[in-house]
């Protein structure tokens, strides 16, 4: 029996600029759109993990920039 063929995954954003993996040649979900990187799922995390620095949703970056504290 032959081994499975490794399965290349493409990293995807959201309009939060929250990033995830998503199969290669499979339809990415609405909401989701390709942010240019593809490859095995270590390389695609590794992007993420480079890429994706602030964890919080990009709504939620927009408000407390607007809402800091004043010292």
């Amino acid at each position: 029996m032959k081994p499975d063929a490794p399965i290349t995954y493409q990293v995807v954003v959201n309009h939060e600029e929250q990033y995830s993996i998503w199969p290669m040649g499979r339809e990415i979900p609405e909401g989701w759109a390709s942010a240019g990187k593809s490859g095995e799922k270590s390389e695609c995390l590794e992007f993420i993990e480079e890429t994706w620095t602030d964890m919080r949703p990009l709504s939620l970056r927009r408000f407390m920039d607007q809402h800091e504290p004043v010292d």
